[in-house]
Order: C-alpha cells, then sequence, then structure tokens
C-alpha cells in the first residue's frame, strides 16, 4: 500500500494544523538543536542548562550563546 504524505522528520507530530513554513523552520531549529554541540573553548561537548546558558563537561566554564544551538 503507497503511502499518503512524505516523512516531515520530527515536525510530524504536527500535522496539517501549523503549516508548512512553521514546520520546515522547526525541522531547521530541530537539527541542529539535536546535534551534539561543541565548546568554543576547549572543543570538549557542552550541555544545556537553560534558554541561552551552556557549560562545557571537559573545562568547567559556564557561557551564554544562542537558546538553542551553539554558534
Amino acid at each position: 500500500m503507497a503511502r499518503k504524505t512524505k516523512k516531515i522528520k520530527a515536525a510530524g507530530k504536527y500535522r496539517t494544523r501549523s503549516g508548512i513554513s512553521v514546520r520546515k523552520k522547526y525541522n531547521a531549529v530541530e537539527s541542529k538543536q539535536r546535534k551534539k554541540q561543541i565548546c568554543p573553548y576547549c572543543k570538549g561537548r557542552v550541555i544545556r542548562h537553560s534558554k541561552g546558558i551552556w557549560s562545557c563537561k571537559k573545562c568547567g566554564k559556564k557561557f551564554a550563546s544562542n537558546a538553542y544551538y551553539i554558534e
């Protein structure tokens, strides 16, 4: 049996009620957020504590950056 819709990645949970432009933006942010984030100081792993507050597991530095991913 054929599939009726395309695979929509993480935004599939919103179905059609949100609109395609919102779901595309959500997919862009979600794919960046789920990747491993790297510390700009020592190149170690970074974890997110809250919106824009990050800390490195290796060097222990705490710093601010973007809300969902580091650039």
